[in-house]
Order: structure tokens, then sequence, then C-alpha cells
């Protein structure tokens, strides 16, 4: 087989794999997002304001196949808020695809139920995978989610809650994919290479986007079946993935019985040091926690997240339920902004490795400015697109722009946490993820509190929300991150040489004490 010859590099076998495994998991996770488009009773709401024009601009967008003239008329009937909704019960056969009378409350507690476990396991699978490597830890718990979602069918039809409980088991799973992932970079990963290897590992999130929401389009529509088809083609992938990654992918160098002599040394050579040691010490949690680079990170990735959750759980239901794209529409042009994202990062990553390497810019001045870039872009695209109304080119190439920034956050925030400790990067991955789930369970409930109507305006505010929290963790970790490697990662040597100085200080005040008294006793 290819994978077992000496001559294919290993290092990027595993990155390739470790590249599908995150795009696994994004698309089992983000797959909901627009399958609920197809799931529930779709509702369309048509408003009034004292002014029709901009009423039609601004707080409802027509259906496909209406006229201004008409809709001016519909308004002008009435001075109060018609509502024209197809309801049904939960029983409701739509064709060959059953509905659920499921309201945007609901649905953002079910979209959100996902983050509620998948933060749970961020710290342990960190702790996991320091203590017995990535590789069983990462395909461990992609394997449960590709189970889980090829239960989701089945569940949906039982009810809300207890679908809303089996994506809280499913996050469960998943809370583990990128601790684990963090050890294997910090084993395989040379130092001059560690930018496009992240890169590439972590752009599985966009692929996985991207995938999610086009071919769920295409399988929606064109499948005998309907919705359930989704969960059952993207579970039976996974677990093909989870077969394959067992086989060909190790936890280290050394353990590998197909790497060549020359990669491994290239890696001993290159890694050195900055090599997972397996004498580690208990992680240095009081080192941690009262790291200021550390709790920039976290703040800035906190503030990402919250913009790349909104964006990954509701951007297909704004497209559906505001824009009124047809399930095939909104599956190609969902998909549009994350593969935008997926090249910008790619390239972002290799042009940071470039200014690293030349020493044009210090890793610190790169994450920092990158970071800014990758939380200002999508601020400013989601505002334009709830500006732009009912235009559909426009909106979508703002969504486009803004969410193709969001890839400089990957050559930064995304791997900062190598940068500041290899030893406990699955740790601080860890901590980082989990507390960044906080938006992923946050998000899509607001959403659904804030646009019972799925009108434009209401959707405004949930962007304007996005924009204040992005851009304030932004400048925090601007001011206070950094991209050097923290003196506590080796709290052995640290510790050590924290004992030396004290022990200099110690010397050099008995010194100046004896000089003193040698003057006194002189005089």
């Amino acid at each position: 087989m290819i994978f077992n010859s000496r001559n294919v590099s290993q290092r990027w076998v595993m990155a390739v794999m470790g590249m599908l495994g995150v795009t696994m998991a994004y698309v089992m996770r983000a797959c909901l997002g627009i399958t609920l488009t197809q799931m529930v009773v779709s509702v369309q709401v048509q408003g009034r304001r004292s002014d029709p024009l901009t009423a039609v601009q601004h707080d409802y967008c027509p259906l496909p196949g209406t006229t201004a003239q008409g809709r001016l008329l519909h308004s002008s009937a009435s001075n109060q808020t018609s509502v024209a909704a197809t309801t049904t019960e939960q029983g409701h056969v739509h064709g060959d695809r059953r509905r659920f009378d499921w309201d945007e409350e609901t649905q953002g507690e079910v979209l959100s139920a996902f983050y509620y476990g998948y933060i749970l396991t961020h710290v342990p699978g960190g702790v996991l995978s320091q203590k017995y490597g990535g590789k069983h830890t990462m395909g461990i718990g992609i394997l449960c989610t590709a189970i889980f979602t090829l239960m989701t069918p089945c569940v949906a039809h039982i009810g809300s809650r207890p679908l809303a409980i089996l994506r809280f088991v499913e996050g469960l799973g998943e809370g583990m994919t990128f601790p684990a992932l963090c050890t294997l970079l910090a084993q395989w990963a040379p130092p001059e290479e560690k930018g496009k290897f992240a890169t590439l590992v972590f752009a599985g999130a966009q692929i996985g986007n991207i995938l999610s929401n086009l071919l769920s389009g295409f399988i929606m529509r064109y499948i005998p079946g309907g919705w359930p088809n989704v969960f059952y083609f993207f579970g039976i992938v996974s677990i093909i993935w989870f077969i394959i990654w067992c086989m060909f992918v190790y936890n280290d160098p050394n353990s590998h019985p197909f790497i060549s002599d020359e990669e491994r040394d290239y890696l001993k050579r290159s890694i050195g040091r900055l090599e997972r040691k397996k004498d580690l010490t208990p992680t240095p949690w009081k080192s941690i926690l009262t790291s200021g680079p550390v709790w920039a990170l976290v703040i800035g990735g906190a503030g990402h997240d919250w913009g790349a959750f909104t964006l990954i759980s509701d951007l297909p239901k704004y497209m559906s339920d505001v824009l009124h794209f047809s399930v095939t529409e909104n599956g190609l042009l969902s998909s549009i902004p994350f593969f935008a994202q997926w090249v910008t990062s790619v390239a972002a990553s290799i042009l940071a490795d470039r200014l690293i390497s030349k020493g044009s810019m210090k890793v610190t001045q790169v994450r920092k400015m990158y970071a800014f870039i990758g939380n200002l872009g999508p601020a400013l695209g989601v505002m334009c697109a709830s500006f732009v109304g009912c235009n559909k080119i426009i909106a979508t190439l703002c969504f486009t722009f803004g969410v193709a920034l969001m890839g400089f956050c990957y050559p930064s925030l995304r791997i900062n946490s190598l940068d500041l400790s290899p030893n406990y990067s699955p740790t601080l991955m860890g901590l980082v993820n989990g507390i960044g789930c906080l938006s992923g369970m946050a998000t899509p409930y607001i959403v659904g509190i804030l646009t019972p109507n799925r009108t434009v305006l209401e959707w405004r505010l949930v962007f304007w929300i996005m924009v204040i929290i992005m851009m304030s963790t932004s400048l925090i970790f601007l001011f206070l991150g950094s991209g050097e490697v923290q003196p506590w990662d080796d709290i052995k040597q640290y510790r050590l040489s924290e004992n030396e100085k004290d022990n200099k200080h110690d010397e050099s005040n008995v010194i100046q004490l004896k000089s003193i008294e040698d003057e006194k006793t002189s005089k």
C-alpha cells in the first residue's frame, strides 16, 4: 500500500488524515443547521412599518414569485403584522418527508445542545491525549459521534427533547478532537512547518462546513427519502475514516513502523526540545491559569468562536428564512463563504510562515495581526449583508467576504496554544476550545429568541451583537497576546531557574551585607 511505503512522508499522511478527521467532525456537527430548514414546518412572515417601502426593503423579504406592487397592497390593507404560516401537527407528512412543528426557540435549543456536551470533554480530552497519545483519543471521539449521527433521524421522530439529548451526547465525543490533534501536531510538526501543518489540519473545519451545506442540499433535493439521508451518509463516511485512521496513523515518529530513517532523524533534529516529553510533571495549572497570554488567547478565541458558531449554525437559516433560497440554492450559496475561508486560510498560513522564517516579523506580531484581521473581516461582512436587505447577490458577496477573512484566524488563534506551550498544548487547546464552546451554547439559543419573526431587522440585532463581541475580544488579544514559548512549558527547568534566581538573589544580599559590615569595621 502507498501509505506503507517509506518514500511517503508520514508526517503529511498524519496531517491529511487529521484534516479529514476534522472534516468529518464538522460535517456531522454542522449538517443539522441546513437540515433543520427541511425538518421543520416553514413559516413566512410579512410585516408593516409606517413607511411601506422601508418595510419591503428591510423588514421582510418577498417570497419568490411575488411582486413589489402586490406586497404593498397587502401591507396597506392592514396596520398590523400579518403572518402567513403553514402550521401542522408533529406528525404531518410533507411529501415523503415528515416535518416537525418546532418554533425558533426550540430549534435553537436543539442546535445549542451539542455544545453543552462538547464543552465538557475538552480538558479531559487534553489530559487523556497527553497521557495516552492523540491517535485513539481522537479516533474514538469521531467514532462515537458517527454512531450518534446515524441515530439522529430515528430520535428526531421521537421529539425535540430526545434529539437535544442525543446532540448533547454527540458533543461529548467530538470534544476530544482538537486537544488530541494538538498532541499529534506537537509530535509531528517541525517548527518551520507548523503554520502549514496546523492550517492544513484545521482547514478541515472549512471543508466540513462546505460539504455539510453543499452535499446536504443536494442529498435532500435529489435522493429519495429526504433529510434523513444526510445523517446516514455522513455517519457512514465517518466510520470509514475511523478504520483508515486506525490503520495508518501513529502517535509519534518513534512508534511508526513505516517511517523512513531520514524522516525520523529530521523530525528529531527539527522538533528537538519542543517534542512532547514522556516524563511530564503534572500539568502546571497555577502557572497556566495566572498567565496573561493564555487568558488573552481564551478571550480572543471565545470572540472568534461566537462569530464562527453564529455563521455555522445559523447562516443556512438566514439564507432560507430571510432570503428565501431554495434548498439546493441554500446548500450551494451557504458553502461558498466557507470555500473562500479555506482558500484564505491556506494562503495566509503560507505568508505567515514566510514572514516568520525570513525574520520580517516576529511570531507574536504575526499572530496578533492575523487575529485582528480574522475578527474584523466577518464583523464587517455580516453588517454589510444585513444592510443590503433582500438583495440576494450582494448579501451573499458580503457573507463571502467576511467569512473569507475569518481564515486569518487559523494561522493565529487556532495554533497559538502550540506557540505558548508545545508540551501542554492539548490542555491549553482544551481550555481555549472549552470556554469558546460557551459561544456555541449561547448563539443558537439567542438567535432563536431574537428572531421569532425571521425578519431582516431582527437578524441585524444578532449581527450587531456579533460585531461588538468579536471586536472587543480581538482588542484584548492584540494588547495581551503572545507567540512565544512560556517559561512554565518546561516546568522542571522553570522551577530550577527560579530557584537559581532566588539563590543568586540571596547570595547577592549576603555579599552586600558583608561589604557594609566591612566598611563599618574599617571606619
